[in-house]
C-alpha cells in the first residue's frame, strides 16, 4: 500500500486557505442577524455557539485535511482529536460527530475502514457518538469531522477576554508541522514521529476542564495558523498585548532539528501574515521563530488565566503574560 504521506505529497494539495484570503473575504459577507448566535466567525473563534435556552447552547465545528502520518489508524485518530479540539477550546462537551471523507477510487476499502476505525477509537474516548457522514470520490485523500457539542451559555470560553495581568499557558508542545513535513520527506526519526503522533492523538478534554476550573478568561486551540497566528487573534479580540517567552515553549523531540529544513508552505503563509504583528527580541534564534509560526495539527490550548489561578494540568507550561494594549505590534516574543 502506498504510504499515506506519499499520497498527500503526490496530490500537492490541501493546505489551509491563507489567513490573508480569509480576512479579505469574511468581513465582506452580508450576514443575516440571529440573536441566538452567540459566537460566529467574526472574532475568529474556534467554533460557533448557538443558544437553545437560557441554560443550553450548541457548539459546532468542522475540520478535515490530507494525511500527515502514514498509519491509517493514526490518521483517523488525529483527525478526530483535531476536530474535537475546537469543541474543547470553547469549554464545551462533544456530543455528536459526522465524518467528512474524500477518498480516491483506486484505493482499497480496507484503507478507508482503518482510517474510520482510528477515528472511532478517539471519538469513543471522548464520549462522542458518530452519527454518519458524507463521502465523495476525490483524487486527494481527505478526512475529518463535523462535531456538535453542548455548553452552558455562561461557561463559553472564547479567544476574547484576556486581561492585562493574566498569565499565558500552553498545554501541548509545538512542532507537529515541521516533524510531519520531515516525515513526508523521509527525514524524521521514528522516535520524533511517535512523539508527534502521541501528542496529536491526545484529547484536549483535560485541558478544557482544567481551564474552566481555573476560571480562564480566554482560550483558543493552536492549529493551522500556528501559535503566533492564534495568539494574534486572541490579542486583537481581547484588545491587549501578549508577551511570549520563546525559551519557555514546550517543543516536541526533533522540532528544533527540523525547524529550518522542513518548513511547510503553511508555515511560510503564517509568517507572511502574522510577522507584522510580532516584535521579536534580537536574541530569539531563527529556529524558535520558525516554530512559533509552524502550523499545528491537534495542538494544545493557549489559555489566559487570572493572576493567582491554579491550573491543575501537569502538561501545561507558562509561556507568557498579558499586558495592556500599546501602539504597534500586538505580540512580542523575547
Amino acid at each position: 500500500m502506498t504510504r499515506l504521506t506519499e499520497m498527500a505529497a503526490a496530490c500537492g494539495c490541501a493546505a489551509k486557505l491563507s489567513p490573508q484570503m480569509l480576512e479579505a473575504v469574511l468581513p465582506r459577507l452580508r450576514l443575516v442577524p440571529d440573536p441566538h448566535l452567540l459566537v460566529g466567525f467574526e472574532g475568529a473563534d474556534d467554533a460557533a455557539v448557538y443558544q437553545l435556552s437560557p441554560e443550553l447552547a450548541l457548539v459546532q465545528t468542522v475540520d478535515f485535511f490530507t494525511p500527515i502520518v502514514d498509519e491509517p489508524e493514526d490518521f483517523g485518530a488525529i483527525a478526530a482529536a483535531n476536530a474535537l479540539s475546537d469543541i474543547y477550546a470553547m469549554g464545551a462537551r462533544p456530543l455528536l460527530a459526522l465524518s467528512v471523507v474524500g477518498f480516491p477510487p483506486d484505493q482499497p476499502p480496507e484503507l478507508l475502514r482503518r482510517i474510520l476505525q482510528g477515528g472511532l477509537e478517539v471519538l469513543g474516548e471522548a464520549g462522542c457518538a458518530l452519527g454518519g457522514g458524507h463521502s465523495v470520490r476525490d483524487e486527494a485523500l481527505k478526512f475529518g469531522y463535523s462535531v456538535t457539542g453542548l455548553v452552558h451559555p455562561a461557561r463559553v470560553l472564547r479567544n476574547a477576554g484576556a486581561r492585562a495581568g493574566d498569565r499565558l499557558y500552553l498545554t501541548k508542545p509545538l512542532g507537529t508541522g515541521v516533524v510531519t513535513t520531515a516525515l513526508k520527506r523521509g527525514q524524521a526519526a521514528p522516535a520524533a514521529v511517535a512523539a508527534a503522533v502521541a501528542s496529536m492523538r491526545r484529547l484536549n478534554r483535560a485541558a478544557s476542564e482544567a481551564a474552566l476550573a481555573a476560571g480562564a478568561h480566554a482560550a483558543t486551540d493552536v492549529t493551522g495558523f500556528g501559535l503566533l497566528g492564534h495568539a494574534r487573534e486572541m490579542a486583537r479580540a481581547s484588545g491587549v498585548h501578549l508577551r511570549l517567552r520563546a525559551a519557555a515553549m514546550p517543543l516536541l523531540p526533533g522540532a528544533r532539528l527540523h525547524a529550518l529544513s522542513a518548513q511547510s508552505q503553511g508555515l511560510h503563509n503564517n509568517q507572511a501574515f502574522a510577522a507584522a504583528s510580532v516584535d521579536f527580541a534580537p536574541a530569539v534564534p531563527d529556529d524558535l521563530r520558525a516554530l512559533l509560526f509552524d502550523p499545528q495539527t491537534s495542538g494544545g490550548l493557549l489559555l489566559s488565566l487570572p493572576p493567582g489561578a491554579r491550573l491543575e494540568l501537569a502538561d501545561a507550561v507558562e509561556v507568557g503574560a498579558v499586558e495592556p494594549a500599546r501602539p504597534g505590534p500586538c505580540l512580542s516574543v523575547e
